[in-house]
């Protein structure tokens, strides 16, 4: 909610554990195939994984209520960033038929999941991503001597469950807006989704599996939630989004 110390109204939007992976793009390919049991050599696996990329990721279409969204704030009181933990050709194949939604995001305050500003390792749920997105609101903010955005004065918009919990350990709030297949397979566990711990628990099959690939499990800065903190909420769709709420003029 608005107050005096943390005025929403100018705040910035990067866009969507104690015992977290922090992996390796190779790592978290290793850890997915071991514990999937896949049928398959992991080196023809990614090839026909990229294949399948390139030819359905340029029809990805964006969520109800997104175009407005991104329309309304763009033209508000509020600062835009980026923050997608997809690499630079996925993020090309996804957004060549959609330039209109990322006109929204100044190139500056585009942060892709492959930016070398991002240390090894450290892409969501770790909140790298989050906080460097933020940074480079603040770097045009510091040189028209204007105040910078504090962390705890951002609202991340999330679809994935590691962003949501990025964004927690980044001090940010989070509106988590799930696929409805997702939000399925979460369903009872919204809370702890939400309080950005749904997978920090003692997961000993994936243990076994990340000490195969040499991965190890990293505690990491910032802010896991409590349950019903009310710093992340669930939202199933954008539609008619509730920007009074957040103090957003449009």
């Amino acid at each position: 909610m608005p107050n005096a110390r943390s005025p929403w109204t100018r705040s910035a939007f990067p866009f969507l554990s104690t015992r977290t992976p922090k992996l390796t793009l190779t790592q978290a390919s290793e850890i997915f195939h071991a514990w999937a049991q896949l049928p398959v050599q992991r080196s023809i696996f990614t090839t026909q994984q990229a294949a399948l990329q390139a030819q359905y990721f340029p029809t990805t279409r964006p969520l109800p209520g997104v175009p407005l969204l991104l329309k309304q704030l763009r033209y508000s009181n509020v600062h835009l960033a980026l923050a997608t933990s997809s690499h630079a050709r996925n993020f090309k194949l996804k957004s060549t038929y959609n330039q209109g939604l990322f006109t929204a995001f100044p190139e500056r305050n585009r942060i892709l999941g492959d930016d070398p500003r991002i240390p090894p390792g450290s892409g969501k749920p770790a909140p790298d991503i989050y906080l460097i997105a933020l940074e480079t609101i603040n770097k045009e903010l510091r040189a028209k001597g204007e105040v910078e955005v504090l962390p705890s004065e951002c609202l991340v918009f999330e679809d994935s469950v590691p962003g949501v919990e990025a964004g927690r350990r980044a001090g940010m709030r989070v509106i988590w807006c799930p696929h409805p297949m997702v939000l399925k397979e979460y369903r009872g566990r919204e809370r702890e989704v939400l309080a950005g711990i749904a997978h920090g628990g003692g997961d000993e099959e994936l243990d076994d599996v990340m000490d195969e690939v040499g991965a190890t499990r990293g505690g990491g800065k910032g802010g896991l939630g409590r349950l019903d903190d009310g710093w992340a909420v669930l939202v199933e769709s954008l539609e008619a989004f509730d920007y009074g709420r957040y103090g957003i003029e449009v």
